[in-house]
């Protein structure tokens, strides 16, 4: 009759196992591996691994309190504005934006080198000569315009609260 094999199997030291891999990794690999345990042990010596365990370990209480502030109403207010001026800033062609930004920089910007006294009513009549100075007054009237609009219908008894479009 046959004998069993007896199957004997050395204990596993998982510690060695890696020493050996490491040991056993390319030269080229040994620069990364000095930057890695330097970069490990500054976060170390700066408590960023303590700081992860605590936030790690006070995880849910974390979500709880960025939950419950995200859901007061001035919160909910916040993000509204802040997506809607992103569709703003979108809707805008950024070469519009560019030149509206060059000239703020011109006007402001020099805003010390502009005469103390106001220009005389002769001078304020000779601005209207100007083409882009009528081309500038007719798109501050338009937005004038449609922003009186939007707060028309938005504050008038049985307004709405959804976003309308003039024709």
């Amino acid at each position: 009759m046959a004998q069993p094999i007896e199957l004997k199997i050395a204990p596993r030291d998982p510690k060695q196992e890696l020493m050996a891999k490491l040991e056993a990794a390319p030269e080229e690999y040994a620069a990364a591996l000095l930057d890695s345990y330097e970069t490990l042990q500054a976060l170390h010596e700066k408590g960023v691994f303590t700081t992860l365990r605590g936030v790690l370990g006070a995880g849910e209480k974390i979500v709880e309190t960025a939950t419950s502030a995200a859901n007061r109403e001035d919160s909910i207010r916040a993000m509204r504005n802040a997506i809607l001026l992103g569709q703003i800033l979108a809707a805008i062609d950024p070469i519009v934006l560019e030149g509206t930004l060059v000239a703020v920089k011109d006007t402001w910007g020099n805003a010390r080198n502009v005469p103390y006294d106001p220009p005389s009513l002769a001078g304020l009549f000779a601005s209207f000569l100007s083409k882009d100075f009528r081309r500038g007054m007719g798109l501050i009237n338009l937005l004038l315009k449609n922003l009186a609009y939007q707060l028309k219908i938005r504050t008038m008894p049985g307004g709405t609260s959804e976003p309308t479009h003039r024709s």
